[in-house]
């Protein structure tokens, strides 16, 4: 299989960074020696279910599109990847996020100078998305360029459907969560192509041994905690979300696939048009769509993202 597998441009380090009570996992391409005020240390957040190692195929084509490399720094989300979750954790908060992601760039920027802190840009996918967009409005300092990919958010709620969350949850807590396992990385790379027809063989290849591990029985086990799949007791307000977004300074580039459909996860309750509505909160804002592309924008066109990610980012 690893004759068959992408070979990457960059090879990525890992570093293990203490924060929070965890030990948190970040790949790192390049090192501090590259940034600059004009090229600061470049941030990718991975979404649901995906691991800072899925980045790879558009850090590659960032080189080819930018003409020169960047300290770039993607985290593995607590309890994704190899980064630690706590013992026996049951839910995960979507708050912890935003502490976590403040907590790494802290740790692995260069402290404020005069009280200014330095700056980075931040790109955020899907989940990852709509924490960047989260933190951006409230740590205006701390970003230069900001981009989402394909962070739409959830569905508006209503007061009334506070009981009924809270039902489920407490439900779920009592039911064990599992993830499903594989016999070995042919079938995980199956896995990956399977959810999404459009990642190329040899990128699924790639990502397997690094989106997955091996078990003490031999099989093959997702990086990803299956707490996970237990439903958020807390609702999801959005008059409380647009307050923040309000406050984002740094210029945002949205970018989403002409192939993703809300449709198929929100069954009409949340439409595209909608979440445009929203995103009209933010004072600039660079509205792109990528061609013959879905929700993993990074694996099916990562030359055309980085092509706009290099015009966003050196604008």
């Amino acid at each position: 299989m690893s004759d068959s597998a992408y070979i990457p441009h960059r090879e990525p380090r890992s570093l293990f960074v203490p924060l929070r009570g965890l030990q948190y996992h970040v790949q790192a391409w390049g090192d501090e020696s590259l940034v600059t005020p004009q090229r600061p240390a470049l941030f990718l957040l991975h979404g649901w279910m995906d691991v800072g190692a899925s980045f790879q195929f558009v850090v590659d084509a960032l080189l080819q599109a930018d003409g020169f490399e960047r300290y770039v720094l993607a985290p593995d989300w607590r309890g994704f990847g190899l980064t630690d979750n706590h013992a026996n954790v049951d839910s995960y908060w979507f708050a912890d996020y935003l502490g976590d992601l403040d907590a790494l760039v802290d740790a692995l920027t260069e402290a404020p100078v005069d009280g200014v802190p330095a700056q980075i840009d931040l790109v955020g996918h899907s989940m990852g998305g709509n924490v960047v967009m989260s933190y951006a409005g409230v740590r205006q300092a701390h970003i230069r360029r900001l981009v989402n990919l394909e962070g739409f958010g959830m569905p508006r709620t209503e007061p009334r459907h506070a009981p009924k969350r809270l039902v489920q949850w407490l439900d779920e807590l009592k039911a064990p969560q599992a993830l499903k396992d594989y016999a070995d990385l042919d079938a995980v790379a199956a896995r990956l192509t399977k959810t999404n027809p459009r990642l190329a063989a040899d990128k699924a290849a790639w990502l397997a041994p690094r989106w997955s591990r091996q078990a003490a029985n031999g099989r093959w086990q997702i990086l990803g905690d299956p707490a996970h799949k237990r439903i958020n007791p807390v609702l999801y307000r959005v008059e409380e979300l647009l307050e923040t977004w309000k406050l984002i300074s740094a210029p945002l580039l949205w970018v989403e696939g002409d192939g993703n459909d809300l449709d198929k996860w929100w069954g009409g309750r949340y439409t595209k048009a909608e979440f445009h509505q929203r995103l009209d909160s933010v004072a600039q804002v660079d509205r792109q769509q990528l061609k013959d592309c879905g929700h993993m924008l990074h694996h099916d066109q990562p030359e055309a993202l980085a092509r706009l990610l290099a015009a966003h980012l050196g604008a």
